[in-house]
């Protein structure tokens, strides 16, 4: 039994006569990607070896009781209670979620309890009781918000009996944060957390979650990562204007090419499509892009400026804001882009690990290079990101660090360094050197852990 499990049979906040279900969903870092799962494009991630803890158990009384204790150190309200009417109640919900800073980090796991008790009312009825732990680092860029909806998501469609996994559970997961909790995330994140593994990369085209075979990197390389200190949140505004000017990108070039673009509801979380490139900006081949599309797009434009050249916004899950400009011309290449530069690493790790090719791990750092300044075009960027990964560039691969770039939306979070498993030392210098610069002790990433699917349920039987 695990230290987790342990400390749950203790706690009075659990009945002593129902089961305890316990699930585990550890973060993740883009290795490659980032920005490119809500265009369609693939991604490349890997999980880490940090982790949330779920625990759940049904109720009879009709009331949803969260508990996170860790949270009281970030100032936040540790212990709230909600009830099944207020839990059910969409709008209603967003409204208590988002009431004070103190409850926010509710809507993860509220917003989970939501769409279960929606869908099977007659399960979830009772209520639940979750309690969670977890010591994935918030704000940093490795999925803290996917691990706590997998991890609560799996616990608790366990503990109700419910035909719910696989990428239909992930699915589940990201309309919770994008509806709920109103965070405009792709499902990359649910789906490396659900699926990925030890030792493994996930490789995942985001159409909307088709997962191919997992890939070990070649025997010789490892990822390591390394916290900039800068907070990152896929809520920022850097994050949300990068989103929307891709999607006046697509649009933009649907409309140059007449291409019709509408509005598909059919599923879960509602989208735009059209009959050339199925609504998917990434599935734009970046030498046709390049052209006919590129010189035709404005490098920026306004939310006014745009309703007017294109008259709908083609993202439901982004605001166009006065004020703020947006670098269209760059969010289109990138997403266009980015995909031919993931796709070539995903190849490369695939060939490479049986010839330890130094010539292919170059390329696969130059890839990443590549991408992290891609991001700083998009707005995405920033100095200590840069710093991070300037400070990997001047080891380079002759001591054994072949590339670095930022994991998750940008804007901050952790920068994701490959090298080989003997660059330790290389990889020290790097942290030191920005520990003395910065004046800040950053975490270090290192090793992974399976996903919530592949470490399983496990059930607390009642005590009596």
């Amino acid at each position: 039994m695990s230290s987790f499990e342990e400390r749950v049979r203790r706690l009075p906040l659990f009945a002593r006569d129902a089961a305890i279900v316990v699930a585990r969903a550890p973060g993740r870092m883009d290795v490659m990607g980032g920005n490119v799962d809500y265009t369609g494009g693939l991604v490349f991630q890997a999980t880490i070896r940090e982790a949330t803890w779920a625990a759940v158990q049904p109720r009879a009384d009709g009331r949803i009781v969260l508990e996170n204790p860790q949270l009281a150190a970030h100032g936040w309200q540790a212990h709230v209670e909600y009830t099944i009417a207020e839990v059910t109640d969409e709008a209603g919900l967003r409204a208590l979620v988002n009431r004070s800073p103190d409850v926010r980090w509710t809507a993860y796991v509220a917003g989970v309890l939501h769409y279960l008790a929606v869908r099977w009312p007659r399960e979830a009825a009772g209520g639940m009781t979750v309690y969670l732990e977890s010591d994935v680092p918030l704000n940093k860029g490795v999925s803290s918000s996917a691990a706590v909806e997998v991890a609560t998501m799996y616990a608790a469609a366990g503990v109700l009996g419910l035909p719910l996994d696989g990428m239909a559970l992930a699915e589940a997961c990201q309309w919770a944060e994008n509806v709920i909790a109103e965070s405009a995330c792709g499902i990359m994140d649910q789906a490396a957390v659900l699926v990925g593994d030890e030792g493994c990369l996930m490789p995942m085209v985001c159409q909307p979650s088709s997962v191919g075979d997992l890939v070990k990197l070649p025997e010789a390389l490892t990822c390591w990562g390394i916290d900039s200190g800068v907070s990152h949140a896929v809520s920022g505004i850097e994050y949300e204007a990068a989103r929307a000017a891709s999607f006046m990108g697509y649009k933009l070039i649907c409309d140059r090419a007449g291409v019709p673009v509408r509005r598909d509801e059919s599923g879960a979380i509602p989208r735009y499509t059209d009959p050339r490139w199925n609504g998917y900006l990434s599935d734009v081949p970046a030498s046709l892009f390049r052209q006919r599309y590129e010189d035709a797009l404005p490098q920026t434009l306004s939310a006014a400026g745009y309703l007017a050249a294109a008259g709908t916004h083609v993202d439901p899950f982004t605001k166009l804001r006065d004020g703020v400009t947006y670098r269209v011309r760059a969010c289109t290449r990138y997403s266009i882009e980015e995909n031919l530069r993931i796709r070539t690493f995903v190849e490369l790790a695939r060939g490479s690990a049986a010839t330890g090719s130094e010539d292919a791990f170059e390329l696969m750092g130059e890839l990443m290079y590549q991408s992290n300044h891609a991001y700083t075009e998009c707005g995405l960027g920033c100095e200590a990101i840069d710093q991070l990964v300037d400070l990997v560039r001047e080891e380079g691969s002759a001591n054994g660090l072949y590339g670095a770039k930022v994991s998750g939306g940008g804007a901050g979070g952790t920068v994701v360094v490959l090298g080989r498993k003997n660059a330790e030392a290389a990889f020290r210098r790097v942290v030191e050197r920005y520990r003395v610069d910065r004046g800040f002790d950053p975490y270090v990433f290192r090793g992974s852990s399976p996903g919530a699917r592949r470490f399983g349920r496990k059930t607390l039987e009642p005590l009596r």
